[in-house]
């Protein structure tokens, strides 16, 4: 055979093969073919959150607008706020949770998440619940938990401006305001009452164990023939709620076993009881021994101040009991230790 008829027979089979495979690959086929190379190449984008991102005069004019629809709402609210303040004692300790809310702030301004700030539809939500939330309080007159909204609309406003990883940041100094309101009246007498029977209770029987003849009856001590009403300001409600948001700012910041915080935030309880019934027994004492008017500047002068400073030491002494009774110890892989040892004992 010579090499022309090779080479023609060669470039008939060629030319069949061509046709085969150009018949067989029809225009449906050639798609889904397309379709699976595209799908190859691009990739898989998933579906879009609902957030945008703000231009810098959208930002600027929207906190603004925000800003003073906040004050327009919530000024009446916050005048009531500072009143309280000033006129409740229990509630004397709402001037120092802004500025340490504002310190939970600085202290994590090292975690902010600048390169995920934009904007969350999410925000509208919370903004709405909290407006409900008002108006249904306004219509069954419960005023005080107006003022409980405050932090529900800010967590609106901070999804509303910065997004859900900004918000998240800020998320600890949002919970912690509500520590300035007041708390309505009827959970107040639920919080109080108990207070106030366990620490005349205590009271009494540490009196009786110092060798004073003292009887408890109802919310009163009597001792001899004098009577000391544990009253309702006596409570200690003001001691809890102090020692509760401190163990509270102690817990958002200590890297603990959750049931270890768990006893740290219970530990508000007995911490209160100690210190309310330790005044109680030093008003007692001083109206026993000196007078009427020691024990009555003792108690609404001098242990007013001390009582917190106090109570916060006992909290510190219950800290540092906890961390000897349970010591952190690090598991230790045996093998490993000794495989790491040998290699910096062997020669190079």
């Amino acid at each position: 055979m010579s090499s022309t008829d090779s080479r023609t027979k060669f470039d008939r089979s060629l030319t069949r093969a061509t046709k085969k495979r150009t018949r067989s690959f029809t225009p449906t086929a050639a798609a889904a073919a397309a379709k699976g190379e595209a799908g190859r190449e691009k990739p898989r984008v998933d579906a879009p959150a609902i957030v945008y991102r703000w231009t810098s005069w959208q930002f600027v004019a929207a906190a603004a607008a925000i800003l003073v629809a906040a004050l327009w709402s919530y000024w009446p609210t916050l005048a009531e706020t500072v009143n309280a303040w000033e006129t409740i004692p229990d509630y004397s300790h709402g001037y120092l949770v802004l500025p340490i809310a504002g310190w939970f702030l600085w202290a994590r301004r090292g975690e902010f998440p600048h390169d995920q700030m934009r904007s969350s539809h999410w925000g509208w939500a919370f903004i709405f619940a909290a407006l409900a939330i008002r108006w249904a309080a306004a219509f069954v007159y419960i005023e005080a938990v107006d003022g409980w909204t405050l932090p529900l609309w800010f967590t609106g406003v901070a999804l509303l401006l910065f997004g859900p990883a900004c918000t998240r940041w800020a998320m600890p100094a949002i919970i912690f305001l509500w520590f300035m309101f007041p708390l309505p009246y009827s959970a107040e007498l639920f919080l109080s009452q108990p207070l106030q029977g366990a620490a005349t209770k205590i009271s009494t029987a540490a009196l009786q164990m110092l060798g004073q003849p003292a009887l408890a009856e109802g919310n009163v001590i009597l001792l001899g023939d004098q009577r000391l009403e544990v009253a309702q300001a006596c409570s200690g409600l003001r001691i809890f709620v102090g020692i509760f948001a401190l163990a509270f700012a102690y817990v958002l910041f200590t890297r603990r076993a959750w049931w270890e915080k768990l006893m740290l935030l219970a530990s508000a309880v007995p911490i209160t009881l100690i210190a309310n019934s330790t005044r109680i027994v030093a008003t007692a004492l001083l109206q026993r021994f000196v007078s009427g008017e020691a024990a009555h500047k003792f108690t609404h002068d001098f242990a007013g101040w001390v009582m917190i400073p106090f109570a916060a030491a006992l909290f510190w002494l219950f800290l540092v009991y906890l961390t000897r009774l349970f010591r952190e110890v690090e598991i230790v892989n045996v093998r490993q230790l000794s495989k790491t040892a040998t290699e910096r004992v062997a020669p190079a």
